[in-house]
């Protein structure tokens, strides 16, 4: 469980459950149907949401043609659209900012991953100017 779950002030909550049910109701919004599954990890400043079972009958069946690249074009235009939906939901949850957000879908499998790079962990306060730890090549 992350910090944030711990801290926050409602016995029971769950900011990755939130968060998940955040992402299922904007994709069923938008999509006309959400997934079937979402699963929310939060390791320090970085939020990913997993989903699966997103396409509609008519994606699946384009799928099944051959036609996954434009399936997964199609999901790009949405998750696109839904970015600021997203985006503010997560904000609004963690109550942080997000710096970065980055959305792909893997049509062939039907997984879907939601990406949030936030300004500190979500219950932190934010370091202004932290270096950040640089790889040697």
């Amino acid at each position: 469980m992350s910090s944030a779950e711990t801290q926050h002030p409602t016995p029971g909550f769950s900011l990755s459950a939130a968060i998940s049910r955040h992402v299922v109701r904007l994709f069923a919004e938008y999509t006309g149907r959400g997934p079937t599954k979402a699963r929310t990890m939060i390791r320090d400043n970085v939020i990913v949401c997993i989903t699966h079972d997103t396409l509609t009958k008519g994606e699946r069946r384009l799928v099944e043609e051959g036609e996954a690249e434009m399936v997964v074009s199609i999901r790009r235009k949405f998750q696109r659209a839904m970015r600021e939906d997203l985006v503010s939901g997560i904000e609004l949850l963690t109550g942080r900012t997000v710096l970065s957000f980055m959305s792909d879908h893997d049509a062939d499998h039907d997984y879907d991953a939601e990406v949030f790079v936030l300004d500190a962990a979500p219950g932190e306060q934010a370091r202004s100017a932290e270096p950040e730890t640089r790889l040697e090549s």
